[in-house]
């Protein structure tokens, strides 16, 4: 068995979960790497880290929406390093819904990633996190609380995660804390290009400023290390949007 804690970090291939990946291993993590389709970003970060410290990083390629995929996930990363401290769910899928316009197979998509497999990622973990006395981190949304128009399924699966925390808080205690992020505008969507809607955005913010990859990431690896009486939270990291009104 592995001297140093493990974790497994979903969509850890780039921006957030590459972030939080970085910021783990740094404080001295094994890291298993999950991506769905992006590999060279995987690739190219796992030897970064490898290159750090040799033999600290195992990358796991996964459908998520596959249930059978999701224990295996696990296996495989207890196989490798013979433990699992922490289990970090951020892999999400996000794109509009219009009502009118939405669709059972989005419902699907969006369910899928943002709710259903990081509760069975949890409930496979959960010996696993037991044992070793660990955390799981989900991230969440803003817009859990506040729906975001033209997303009603991104924000209801996001919700759900949010409760999934809380629930799993419960059901895991009090050997496993479970807690959550929700981050306000950290990065724009890929491809964002209304300048206007970004603007509108940091109106509403009261510090005024997008926050950082590393804001998030920090908040995750306090609440796996360092929180040690926190459980069942959903901690917003949103420079004050929730309470601007």
């Amino acid at each position: 068995m592995a001297d140093r804690p493990v974790a497994l970090v979903t969509g850890a291939a780039r921006r957030l979960g590459a972030a939080i990946a970085r910021r783990l291993h740094a404080d001295g993590y094994d890291l298993a790497l999950h991506y769905r389709s992006s590999q060279a970003e995987l690739e190219a970060l796992a030897a970064e880290l490898e290159s750090a410290r040799p033999g600290s990083t195992l990358a796991l390629q996964a459908e998520l929406a596959e249930f059978d995929r999701l224990p295996e996930m696990i296996a495989a990363a207890v196989g490798r390093f013979g433990r699992l401290d922490a289990l970090v769910n951020n892999a999400s899928a996000y794109f509009a819904t219009p009502l009118g316009e939405a669709t059972p197979a989005q419902w699907d998509a969006l369910f899928a990633s943002n709710a259903r497999a990081p509760f069975f990622l949890a409930q496979a973990a959960a010996p696993h996190l037991r044992a070793a006395r660990g955390a799981i981190v989900n991230m969440t949304d803003i817009y859990a609380e506040r729906p975001l128009p033209g997303h009603a399924l991104y924000c209801m699966a996001k919700a759900a995660l949010a409760m999934a925390t809380r629930a799993l808080a419960l059901e895991l205690a009090p050997d496993v804390r479970v807690n959550a992020v929700a981050p306000g505008a950290i990065l724009w969507g890929d491809g964002e290009t209304d300048e206007a809607r970004k603007r509108r955005m940091l109106a509403r913010t009261p510090l005024a400023r997008t926050g950082t990859p590393a804001e998030i990431a920090g908040t995750v690896a306090w609440l796996l290390r360092d929180a040690g009486y926190v459980t069942g939270q959903v901690i917003a990291v949103d420079g004050g949007r929730l309470v601007s009104g």
